[in-house]
């Protein structure tokens, strides 16, 4: 990527202030900030390809594109005595791997992946590593398209769950007994993002579950709930099956509870290609795995109750902010600017009190900024704050994965009585999300 294309555009900070909470509206409609967006997000991001299990046997591959450019993804087999470089292919410059789900990047100087996801992988194992196995996609792609911008898709899933109550109400009650979404519970439920990734969620544990209407499957995972506790931790346990719903930055989003995973294509500032896959556990039983195939068809498929009610609004808001006058405002995004969470001892990323909020929109755009904004990609801000807890009173703290303790002095034993494990504290540039702190070991 030539830095010296940066150079001669105009600034991109005029379309939005987040401090201050708005967005212009021109970012959803004009064709030439569509394409700047093609060359500097797409084009440099990390995009999500395949997962593994799409690509069982050597010889396998799969079709999909990264922006608007077609792309193949294969399984390494000896190709004996073709030259793929006599056939006018281009390569991705980086391909990598999390736990199954394969990510490729054009641009050779993007981070690696791994600095990409961040401590953002800690909520992703809450989807990915339930289970010992890990998860598999289920069935083949379902492509459907949508006369809107790409954008509204991925905020729609990363953050938005105010639109629940009215836009899902009548297609919960019809699955539901005539009763609504229950109430969200805004001193028990959070925004969480970083570097663009968000998830929003609550800690009841069986919402999602519940919509998704299928017995069966909530019994299966209220019987596996002790060991995912053994594996994650109480509090992840908690939150998985919760309301929640989260985005990997640019263009990927999930409902964890709902087993629903898809990938929003831009096609022009007006259209997208939504594909959307089936995941699950691979150690689940079949039955349990029919029976999540039929709930994501009947909710979160293309002619699902509720992706119908989302589909009609992501429509909405592209066509009407294209209008001539209404494209010139602004955008209001400052729900729950106030509430962010300074110090909390268990959630990584930067954090935000009640699910009513824009805050993960938010983070979302200033990414989007960044990367519009950046000459190179190792120019970009790392947006990830710590809550002043984590390093305890005097700066010492460590972590095993689900839990947290604090120390006073280096060394001294754990003080957290809520696991049988026992290891030390030490002065460390810890970063929520690892395993343990930097250096230190665990002792049984």
């Amino acid at each position: 990527m030539h830095s010296e294309v940066f150079l001669r555009e105009p600034s991109f900070k005029q379309y939005m202030d987040l401090e201050e909470g708005w967005v212009d509206r021109r970012i959803f409609s004009e064709q030439t900030i569509y394409e700047q967006e093609l060359y500097r997000i797409f084009a440099r991001s990390w995009l999500f390809v395949a997962h593994d299990t799409q690509l069982p046997h050597p010889g396998d591959f799969l079709t999909t594109s990264m922006g608007e450019d077609l792309v193949h993804e294969e399984y390494c087999y000896d190709s004996g005595d073709i030259d793929k470089t006599s056939l006018g292919l281009k390569q991705v410059a980086q391909v990598g791997s999390y736990k199954g789900l394969v990510f490729a990047a054009f641009d050779p100087e993007a981070p690696s992946l791994e600095s990409w996801l961040g401590d953002f992988r800690w909520y992703r194992d809450m989807i990915l590593d339930t289970e010992e196995g890990g998860i598999e996609f289920i069935g083949g792609c379902i492509k459907s398209e949508s006369a809107a911008n790409w954008k509204f898709g991925v905020e729609n899933f990363i953050g938005d769950a105010y639109h629940v109550g009215w836009t899902h109400d009548s297609g919960a009650r019809a699955m539901n007994n005539g009763n609504p979404f229950p109430p969200i519970d805004m001193n028990n439920s959070y925004d969480a993002s970083i570097n663009g990734h968000g998830w929003e969620f609550s800690l009841e544990g069986v919402g999602d579950l519940v919509f998704l209407r299928r017995p069966k499957v909530l019994d299966y995972y209220n019987e596996i709930r002790p060991k995912m506790a053994e594996r994650l931790g109480e509090v992840r346990a908690k939150i998985f099956g919760s309301v929640a719903s989260a985005s990997i930055f640019p263009n990927v989003s999930f409902l964890p509870g709902i087993s629903t995973f898809r990938q929003w294509q831009p096609k022009r500032p007006w259209k997208f290609e939504l594909k959307t896959w089936v995941i699950m556990n691979k150690a689940m039983p079949n039955n349990i795995k029919k029976e999540i195939t039929k709930g994501v068809m009947q909710t979160f498929g293309p002619g699902g109750s509720f992706e119908m009610d989302d589909g009609e609004n992501w429509e909405n808001c592209t066509h009407v902010n294209r209008g001539v006058v209404t494209r010139q405002e602004r955008l209001h995004y400052r729900c729950g600017i106030n509430r962010g969470v300074e110090e909390d001892p268990v959630f990584p990323d930067i954090l935000f009190l009640g699910q009513y909020n824009d805050a993960n929109q938010r983070n979302f755009y200033q990414r989007w900024l960044n990367m519009m904004e950046a000459p190179r990609l190792a120019d970009l801000p790392e947006r990830w704050k710590p809550p002043l807890s984590w390093y305890g009173n005097s700066g010492y703290s460590c972590r095993f994965p689900g839990y947290s303790c604090i120390g006073r002095t280096p060394n001294e034993p754990c003080r957290n009585t809520t696991t049988s494990f026992r290891h030390t504290i030490i002065k460390t540039d810890f970063r929520p999300g690892t395993d343990f702190v930097s250096g230190s070991k665990v002792h049984g």
